[in-house]
């Protein structure tokens, strides 16, 4: 029988608030579901009303002479209605269809969860308290769940912060062309020109969040290609001057990919937000075990123990959820900086 102090009754708790948050994510799941077939038909419809209005406009510009000024007007106000609606209608599936896929990543998530600590849970309490295993799996669990809350807040953060607030300011612009296509259709031209620039900034903002969220070139093509777009819209976007150097070309277990490319993501996010520094270097060496792999930078950098004994003391910090991330799979990661000498941090995993 567990003791007051076994942590096999909050496992199995664990496991429950698992399998009832999986269960909602199905009823949740299906009524996307739901939205992306209605979504998938509707466009469907708008792009034949498209097609048609597109034709008409064409036909009245080809017979200007024939037509009223006001039913070329009205061919032209159509045309620009059917396309922006069909637009925010694309706009529509493409966030559902990434919300779906997230979704569904998070269920396999939350399926494994709900695994792990049933498993743990219904081990032999004598088999628990031999050996170190026990302490493991128990620090290990809580690693893993700290490590789940705070990419779910910092999602949330980048979330608000950027396609939300993107998408809010999106549909104002939309509702303020709606109303001067009645008021004032020439300016409403204008706007709506000011609305399909931001549309496609937001577009833009879009899939820069979901390659941050999961690059699907991880899983099509591996880490070196992933890793190497991912530095060139890095330098783009930054301007910093960025170079990244490879040694050895193998595949490596998918989720050694996705944690040596996170911790390298976490790191060159880290150097554009605090670093000042005028280049970086990131070098991957895969051809070993362990792999290494470093990030370094020309920038200001820090004091590391007062830094890092703050990041401990205040339990909220990337740098500390990187560096359980990365003890959860048997490595380490080794920062070394100072007061205006850079920064290099060296990450080490092992192969399998």
């Amino acid at each position: 029988m567990p003791t007051e102090s076994s942590p096999a009754p909050r496992l199995r708790e664990l496991a429950s608030e698992s399998d009832q948050d999986r269960e909602q994510l199905d009823i949740e799941m299906r009524e996307i579901d739901i939205l992306v077939k209605q979504t998938g038909n509707e466009i469907d419809k708008l792009q034949v009303r498209h097609n048609e209005a597109t034709a008409r406009q064409r036909q009245v510009e080809a017979n200007l002479e024939e037509f009223p000024r006001t039913e070329v007007k009205n061919a032209y106000a159509a045309a620009q209605d059917a396309q922006m609606r069909l637009f925010m209608m694309r706009s529509q599936l493409e966030q559902l269809q990434t919300k779906q896929r997230q979704l569904q990543r998070y269920r396999a998530q939350l399926e494994k969860l709900s695994a792990l600590a049933t498993q743990i849970a219904e081990t032999p309490s004598s088999a628990r308290a031999t050996g170190s295993g026990a302490g493991l799996d128990r620090q290990s669990m809580v690693h893993i769940i700290e490590a789940q809350e705070a990419e779910r807040q910092r999602l949330s953060r980048e979330m608000h912060d950027g396609p939300a607030q993107s998408l809010t300011n999106l549909i104002l612009q939309a509702e303020i062309v709606e109303r001067l296509f009645e008021a004032d259709p020439s300016r409403a031209r204008g706007e709506l020109g000011n609305l399909k620039t931001s549309a496609n900034s937001t577009f833009q903002r879009v899939r820069e969040f979901i390659f941050e969220l999961r690059p699907m070139m991880l899983d099509d093509l591996g880490l070196l290609p992933t890793l190497k777009r991912y530095m060139q819209t890095f330098e783009t976007k930054q301007h910093l001057p960025t170079q990244l150097n490879i040694q050895g070309e193998r595949s490596l277990p998918p989720y050694i990919e996705v944690t040596l490319f996170r911790a390298i993501q976490e790191l060159l996010s880290n150097v554009a937000r605090h670093a000042h520094a005028a280049r970086v270097l990131v070098s991957v060496n895969i051809q070993n075990s362990p792999i290494v792999a470093t990030v370094e930078d020309d920038g200001s950098g820090f004091d590391v123990a007062t830094v890092l004994d703050a990041a401990r003391q205040s339990g909220n910090s990337s740098l500390i959820n990187l560096e359980k991330r990365i003890a959860l799979l048997g490595g380490r990661i080794v920062i070394q900086s100072g007061t205006g000498r850079g920064t290099r941090a060296r990450i080490e995993l092992p192969a399998s």
